[in-house]
C-alpha cells in the first residue's frame, strides 16, 4: 500500500502517503526494481469515476510520492471492471481483475519484466493470488484489509493461499525482498 486507504479513492483530496513508503520506493529503485502499480478499480464499474479520472488521481499519486521525496511510479495498471458492476459495459468477466493474473503478465510484458524475479506486494488475498498466478513471490501487507471478506469475483477462490512472506507495511516488505535477493 501506497497510500491511506479510504475504500473508494475518488478525490485527489483524499490521497495521503504511508510512512516509510518514500524510504521503501527509494531503496527499492536504488537496487534496480521496476514499481509498477496493479489495481481493481471497482469505481469506475459503479459510475463513480470515469477511466481518465482514474489516470488523473494516478498522476496525482505520483505527484504526492514525488514531493514527499520518493521516486515516481515506472507505471500504473487498473481493472475497470466489476462482476457486479453498475454500468453493464464494465459487468464482465475480464482478465485483468485481480485474483486474475492479467495485469500482472500485461505489465511483464510491456516492460520486460521477468515476473519469476518479481515481487506482487498486497493487502488482501486476490493479491496474493495473483501474484502466484503469475509467477511472482508474494508478500502480505496486514493493513487490516488482510482481514476483510474477499474481493467480489466470478471464480471461487483459494483462501488457504499463502503468501512468501508477511509484514506491517511496505518498509518491511522492501527490507525483505533486498534481504533475499
Amino acid at each position: 500500500m501506497l497510500i491511506e486507504d479510504v475504500d473508494q479513492l475518488t478525490d485527489a483530496a483524499q490521497i495521503r502517503i504511508l510512512a516509510g513508503v518514500p524510504a521503501a520506493l527509494q531503496n527499492l529503485k536504488r537496487a534496480g526494481y521496476r514499481l509498477i502499480v496493479v489495481s481493481n478499480q471497482p469505481v469506475v464499474a459503479r459510475g463513480l469515476l470515469s477511466e481518465p479520472d482514474v489516470l488523473a488521481l494516478q498522476e496525482k499519486i505520483n505527484y504526492c510520492l514525488i514531493a514527499t521525496g520518493a521516486p515516481p511510479m515506472d507505471a500504473f495498471y487498473f481493472c475497470p471492471h466489476h462482476p457486479k458492476a453498475t454500468l453493464p459495459i464494465y459487468r464482465q468477466d475480464c482478465d485483468c481483475r485481480k485474483p486474475k493474473p492479467g495485469l500482472l503478465l500485461r505489465a511483464a510484458q510491456e516492460h520486460d519484466i521477468a515476473l519469476t524475479r518479481s515481487f506482487m506486494i498486497g493487502d488482501r488475498i486476490t493479491d496474493i493470488i495473483a501474484g502466484a498466478r503469475a509467477g511472482c513471490r508474494t508478500i502480505l501487507m496486514q493493513t487490516g484489509k488482510h482481514l476483510a471478506p474477499p474481493i467480489q469475483t466470478n471464480e471461487p477462490l483459494d483462501l488457504s493461499a499463502q503468501p512468501d512472506y508477511t509484514c506491517p507495511d511496505l518498509l518491511a516488505a522492501a527490507r525483505w525482498i533486498l534481504e533475499v535477493t
